[in-house]
């Protein structure tokens, strides 16, 4: 049995992702975030209960006998220069390798709709079974992107992309915020037992607005919340951090 306890602290996460770099570019960066071993001593701080990279983040900045955070290894990804083309992520990273460099959990995107869904289910079931086999946890990015999809924050596209992940047999999956609790409680009740994080998704201007959608958030079931750019862009990260520690985990 995986323990996917390991990501989580009393059933609840709130996970700093730093996975930006490969997928969005350095333009999301400042003076400060460029630097991984800057956001690896913030995900070291005590509030976070997971740190999600790439594999090359790892291997020059992570070490497990010094770093407290869990590892989540991301194993594929695209850049940014195909937004336009119909979503697919290429696996560049093995469940071994992820393993060696220390990871608790390996993390896989799936683009839902996409025309290339099947390809990217077919790869993530053998990193599921691969992964389960060694005893680490599976999480799954689901994204509803492609020709396919009109609306990727539809409560029932959604709901459709965490019951996926949940009948991949996904230990987690990460996945967008319909907007609102009432529908996005139908997410989570698809997800059945895999354990949901909501996406940090876009800039937000304030922590004020950061904390009421955690609140609510947490409110539909959800495990937790896997953010990035609103916290190491921010000119006060550990004070957010903290802030947001305190409602995920009920401190």
């Amino acid at each position: 049995m995986v323990d996917i306890d390991k990501i989580l602290k009393e059933g609840r996460g709130l996970i700093l992702a730093y996975n930006h770099g490969f997928e969005l570019g350095p333009t999301v960066f400042n003076d400060h975030s460029v630097d991984p071993s800057w956001v690896l001593d913030l995900a070291d701080s005590g509030y976070f209960s997971g740190f999600v990279c790439h594999k090359g983040v790892a291997a020059k900045y992570y070490d497990p006998k010094v770093n407290k955070v869990p590892l989540i290894l991301k194993l594929n990804s695209r850049t940014a220069y195909h937004k336009k083309e119909e979503p697919y992520a290429y696996q560049n990273c093995s469940v071994d390798e992820a393993i060696k460099l220390g990871a608790v959990a390996v993390g896989y995107t799936i683009y839902i709709g996409s025309e290339y869904e099947q390809e990217m289910i077919k790869e993530f079931s053998k990193i599921e079974e691969e992964a389960h086999k060694k005893g680490i946890s599976v999480v799954v990015w689901m994204y509803p992107m492609g020709s396919h999809i009109k609306n990727d924050t539809e409560k029932d596209i959604l709901a459709y992309a965490a019951r996926l992940a949940m009948e991949l047999n996904a230990d987690a999956v990460m996945i967008k915020y319909t907007g609102d609790p009432n529908s996005f409680e139908w997410v989570v009740k698809n997800a059945s037992k895999t354990k949901v994080f909501v996406i940090g998704g876009p800039r937000m201007d304030t922590a004020y607005q950061l904390t009421v959608s955690a609140k609510d958030m947490i409110k539909t079931g959800a495990a937790g919340v896997a953010i990035g750019r609103n916290i190491w862009q921010s000119k006060y990260p550990r004070e957010i951090a903290r802030q947001l520690a305190e409602i995920i985990y009920g401190q």
